[in-house]
């Protein structure tokens, strides 16, 4: 699965990101995600990702990011504060794997 997350800078998810992998790593499920930030997010989005994630500093903006994966047929969601932490890892997943069609 290629996932697409968008944070306020990019950075901030990485923590979260690097549990996420290594969550799919010890599930066995093939994950390639990939932060970026808003500003980034529109043009990123058009490169053949299965979903996407909106984190929870930058939901405000949910509703523009979902237009845009929207226009290339890329599930969007929100994701939740708890999933957003290193010990949500495993509930990310399990939304990741639920989103991807």
């Amino acid at each position: 699965m290629k996932v697409l997350m968008v944070c306020s800078g990019g950075m901030s998810s990485a923590i979260v990101v690097k549990s996420l992998k290594q969550e799919a790593e010890r599930q066995g499920v093939d994950l390639d995600i990939k932060a970026v930030g808003t500003g980034e997010f529109e043009e990123e989005v058009k490169n053949n990702y299965d979903y996407a994630l909106v984190a929870p500093q930058v939901k405000h903006r949910f509703k523009d990011y979902q237009v845009s994966a929207d226009a290339v047929g890329v599930p969007c969601e929100l994701i939740p504060p708890r999933g957003y932490t290193p010990l949500g890892a495993p509930s990310l997943i399990k939304q990741i794997q639920a989103g991807v069609k």
